[in-house]
């Protein structure tokens, strides 16, 4: 009887421990992706496809569908994503036109893209360009959710210095940080659907610049991470 009794414990222990860890589960909710398409457009044959590859893989364990398509891919090809990211690793001239027509959210870290999605002006290295080395971002706007929960202030965005694109948005643009140091270099922004861009043109659905570089996303601090999570949710509606 002694064994029986110490039996059933045991099993009511792992009732218990169950039944905590379903809870848990539920209380987590759906993954943030919930099965949402997103187009991941690169230089497939490039020489930074595994950092793509890299990103398809973060965006997957979140729960978004990927599906990887080249630079070259028209942009009517997209219009059943939920999402669109176009990748630092294109070459801009092989970008075929009319993705900043496209009434589906996107999110580009190509900042010589900037000018032709009219989220930024025309002049290389006054409207959009990149730095070679930096750290930090200042982040300046920690109530918006693009800000992922964090503090206004300094934000540790790199493992190691590195290489960050910016851009210099338009007035009805969300700023969300700056370069640390440059407070004229946007390095993460978005415009709501609607919003006015650059050439006085209105945003046909969220857009949002990002500060990687080419070979830069294995490169991210759990900090920039974060701030990656949370724009790609923002941009995506989630």
């Amino acid at each position: 009887m002694r064994f029986f009794m110490s039996d059933i414990r045991a099993a009511l222990a792992a009732l218990v421990l169950y039944a905590l860890a379903g809870s848990a589960v539920a209380a987590s909710g759906p993954a943030p992706g919930a099965g949402l398409e997103v187009l991941l457009v690169s230089q497939r044959g490039g020489p930074n496809r595994a950092q793509d590859d890299a990103v398809a893989t973060r965006l997957r364990q979140r729960g978004y569908r990927v599906r990887l398509e080249d630079q070259t891919l028209a942009p009517d090809r997209a219009a059943g994503a939920g999402l669109v990211i176009i990748s630092s690793s294109v070459s801009s001239k092989d970008v075929a036109p009319g993705w900043r027509q496209l009434p589906v959210p996107l999110l580009t870290w190509e900042n010589d893209l900037l000018d032709d999605l009219a989220m930024a002006g025309k002049r290389h290295d006054v409207d959009f360009g990149s730095v070679a080395k930096e750290r930090y971002l200042w982040l300046v706007n920690a109530p918006h959710a693009m800000s992922a929960g964090l503090p206004a202030g300094v934000a540790n965005v790199h493992l190691k210095q590195a290489g960050m694109s910016w851009g210099k948005p338009g007035l009805g643009a969300t700023l969300i940080a700056t370069l640390y140091g440059q407070p004229e270099k946007a390095a993460i922004f978005g415009y709501e659907t609607g919003a006015t861009m650059d050439y006085e043109t209105l945003a046909p659905a969220r857009r949002v610049m990002f500060f990687l570089d080419n070979d830069t996303f294995g490169n991210l601090s759990p900090t920039g991470l974060r701030l990656f999570d949370a724009a790609v949710d923002w941009a995506a509606g989630r």
